[in-house]
């Protein structure tokens, strides 16, 4: 069975911008869709995160998992891959407006700061996508053509998009869909 499981970012929410839309997109497809409860969005621990994923992926191992993150979502999925098991096997992950790097916010400084491990990421995730806005005002877009470049993922760069977030008015991100679409059907 094809499960999606959605991460929001820092201080989000899994009914807030674009997630709804995108349940109710994939469900009319009869695919499973959930967004995750973050903990403590408002001051994330980069450990939490990653055992909240853990716990969802893992439980359903023998599905076939897709994982989208907007924002510090992203880089918890990226945190999760590059520290699960060895067995452990993502088809693929969307990543929107999602940092690789320190963005200045000390909020989530600690959840950035350490280097990601490319290589261990890529042997998790069977396909990968970026999306991002071209003038995205918390995630400066070199983060997202540095994400593309690592996973060797095709990047989708939204006009106007500032930081695809319900704050810039992105209820619908059909582009995401369009991603995990082509990804369950192997383009």
């Amino acid at each position: 069975m094809k499960k999606v499981f959605i991460i929001h970012g820092f201080e989000g929410a899994p009914n807030g911008g674009w997630r709804p839309w995108l349940m109710g997109e994939l469900a009319k497809r009869e695919i499973y869709a959930c967004a995750l409860s973050m903990p403590n969005p408002a001051s994330p621990s980069r450990i939490e995160w990653i055992a909240e994923i853990s716990e969802h992926v893992e439980r359903d191992k023998d599905d076939e998992i897709y994982l989208v993150g907007h924002s510090l979502g992203a880089a918890a999925i990226l945190w999760y891959a590059m520290t699960a098991p060895a067995d452990a096997r993502i088809a693929g992950a969307v990543l929107v407006s999602g940092p690789c790097e320190p963005t200045g916010n000390r909020k989530i400084e600690t959840f950035l700061r350490d280097p990601f491990d490319f290589a261990a990421i890529r042997s998790k995730i069977g396909r990968s996508a970026v999306i991002h806005g071209d003038n995205d005002p918390v995630v400066p877009l070199a983060q997202a053509e540095k994400l593309s470049r690592e996973l060797g993922a095709r990047l989708t760069v939204i006009k106007d998009g500032r930081h695809l977030n319900g704050s810039a008015g992105w209820y619908s991100l059909p582009a995401a869909l369009d991603e995990l679409l082509g990804m369950m059907d192997g383009r």
